[in-house]
């Protein structure tokens, strides 16, 4: 990645040509790494008004890099270099502990709720910066995101050419990817698929809100149910797609929202939840399965964290 000056421009602007280690990345994560300390609403205010181009040409903040393409960056405030994050040692030790499986240019973490997969938006560390510090000889990449709040399958590239083969089957559907939820409510055995569209939105907090609507992204999750319990369901979830928080709103759409959602959730039945220990979103990446670049099918599990199958058993004998 090489910056290079724009010639008769705007003093201040420059212009960045997209090497290999940055090409497939979204345009809206490459600007929030190279900017650092520029708020994310301001990210997306840049890129609406032309501010940030992409060989001269507006772009969409979904539109993917391709190596050689030429960014033109406007001139803003940005936060001075950090140095690498400081990782505890209980979060070295925690996470060095949570290898659920690894090969040649990937491994699988059992990610802990409560913390993001990656800094930014006021968080200096994530998952996979701590990761970065715990394994410096490797240049890891995430191959997809879970939620802060959701625990479980994370799936991390160690190489470019693992990155780039893992990403494209994402994006064509071959990863298998199952999660296990509490939902509110009764769900009935018969409601087996939700294929609604989704459309994401940007709050100019930078919090994000996806809702239902027919002119969003299509987006299907398929849906079983493992067991009833008094005035809540456990589901295996299935997607079809892989869209920002489908699974959450697909269920809020259906009438059960997943316990202990603070964005989507019922706030009366989260109450009742948190008075019998739940502390967290009752959602978890169970299953992960895909094709090894290097060759062969992989499958990991991981299991629910023990927080979550003790509010199970308090819900089985009736707690109130």
């Amino acid at each position: 990645m090489a910056a290079v000056g724009v010639g008769g421009s705007t003093p201040g602007v420059s212009a960045v040509e997209i090497g290999e280690r940055n090409a497939g990345q979204r345009v809206d994560n490459y600007l929030l790494a190279v900017l650092k300390g520029v708020p994310r609403s301001r990210i997306y205010r840049l890129l609406r008004k032309g501010e940030v181009r992409v060989n001269r040409r507006r772009v969409r903040p979904d539109y993917r890099l391709v190596e050689g393409d030429l960014v033109r960056l406007p001139p803003v405030r940005s936060a001075a270099p950090r140095s690498d994050p400081q990782v505890s040692e209980a979060l070295r030790a925690d996470l060095g502990a949570r290898i659920v499986a690894r090969g040649r240019g990937w491994l699988v973490l059992d990610k802990p709720a409560g913390i993001a997969v990656h800094g930014g938006s006021g968080l200096a560390l994530g998952v996979i910066e701590a990761l970065r510090v715990l394994y410096p000889q490797q240049s890891l990449d995430l191959v997809h995101r879970l939620d802060r709040e959701t625990s479980g399958c994370l799936l991390v590239a160690g190489t470019r050419s693992a990155l780039v083969a893992l990403q494209a089957q994402m994006r064509a559907g071959r990863v298998d990817k199952r999660y296990r939820l509490l939902v509110v409510g009764r769900w009935p055995k018969e409601l087996r698929e939700v294929n609604a569209p989704l459309r994401k939105n940007t709050l100019s907090s930078g919090e994000r809100m996806v809702t239902a609507d027919a002119s969003g992204k299509s987006a299907l999750t398929h849906f079983r149910v493992e067991r009833h319990l008094p005035g809540h369901t456990l589901l295996e979830a299935r997607l079809g797609t892989g869209r920002t928080h489908q699974i959450r709103v697909h269920c809020q759409l259906m009438g059960y929202p997943i316990a202990g959602d603070g964005k989507y959730g019922d706030r009366d039945a989260n109450r009742a939840l948190r008075a019998l220990g739940l502390r967290r979103l009752f959602l978890h990446a169970a299953e992960l399965g895909f094709d090894d670049p290097e060759g062969g099918e992989v499958h990991c599990r991981a299991s629910l964290p023990r927080g979550l199958e003790r509010l199970l058993e308090r819900l089985a004998e009736g707690v109130d």
